[in-house]
């Protein structure tokens, strides 16, 4: 299986059209189709359904589409790193984040960075813990942000000066508002809204034995889209502080947890990980901020 049959694969699954798939590759329409023929024979299953004017993946095509685009971004993560081997100016590095008020350290080295590396370009992006470690473990990335504890065995990693506060995210009216911190008896019959991973790991262990009074109404991945749920009186985000905008003039506040929930943050890399000059540099400088 070639690459470039892949980038063939992918582009008529993106296009859902042999035409203009053949159109964007620049190559003629009997070409492509003599090319996915030979690679759902080298497979051994039916990657496409062919209707009149249009194409739709199998199942099987699904899921080639997966591992194709995984496959097709390690490539090119490959040859930009030999390419900027050599390159003292910049180079790229990739980057997997969770969402974390501490990104903000990450990006003042990043920021400190562009004025002696020009040439740097940075590719950012985000998600859970699962999210993020799987991008890692392929060689998509060269770091990942966490907030959760690594696995030593399988990672290096630094810790963020300052841990994350947890609180809650509510409507400036509501009379939970008037308190200085929320308490789980507040918390108990309220519907919440949480990310998946903070639900189950920092906010489980906050409550203990309470975690069933708890009521979870949905959860989210980015804490944006959970702010606009509870703008709209859907219910009440449990989130880090300074991740939503709570200015006097929002609408909404933040109120911490109490008693007290931090959770750390982490920078990680897979162990025996060989790095770019320029990712190399850039972890140089993180340590130095981290260790200040």
């Amino acid at each position: 299986m070639e690459l470039k049959t892949l980038n063939y694969f992918l582009a008529v699954a993106q296009e859902e059209n042999m035409t203009r798939a053949a159109e964007q590759l620049h190559v003629t329409q009997p070409t492509l189709s003599k090319q996915l023929k030979a690679l759902e024979e080298e497979l051994g299953k039916k990657l496409f359904t062919r209707h009149s004017f249009s194409i739709q993946l199998t199942e099987e095509g699904i899921l080639l589409r997966k591992r194709a685009e995984d496959l097709v971004k390690m490539a090119d993560k490959i040859t930009e790193e030999f390419h900027t081997l050599d390159d003292i100016l910049g180079g790229d590095i990739y980057l997997g984040l969770a969402e974390s008020y501490q990104i903000r350290h990450l990006a003042a080295v990043i920021r400190t960075m562009k004025t002696t590396y020009p040439a740097l370009h940075y590719h950012i992006t985000s998600g859970d813990t699962e999210q993020v470690t799987e991008k890692l473990d392929k060689g998509i990335i060269d770091f990942a942000v966490l907030a959760q504890g690594p696995d030593p065995a399988r990672y290096h990693f630094l810790k963020f000066p300052e841990p994350d506060v947890w609180g809650l995210v509510m409507p400036a009216e509501c009379p939970l508002a008037g308190k200085s911190a929320v308490t789980v008896d507040d918390l108990a019959g309220l519907p919440l809204f949480c990310s998946e991973q903070g639900w189950n790991h920092d906010i489980a262990r906050w409550c203990g034995s309470r975690m069933d009074e708890l009521q979870l109404e949905g959860s989210f991945r980015l804490s944006y889209n959970g702010s606009i749920f509870v703008r709209e009186g859907l219910g009440y985000l449990l989130t880090f502080d300074h991740l939503i905008d709570t200015h006097p003039d929002s609408g909404l506040v933040f109120r911490p947890l109490n008693p007290k929930l931090e959770t750390s943050i982490y920078l990680i890399w897979k162990k025996y990980q060989v790095f770019t000059p320029i990712a190399e540099r850039m972890l140089e400088m993180v340590k130095e901020r981290f260790t200040v």
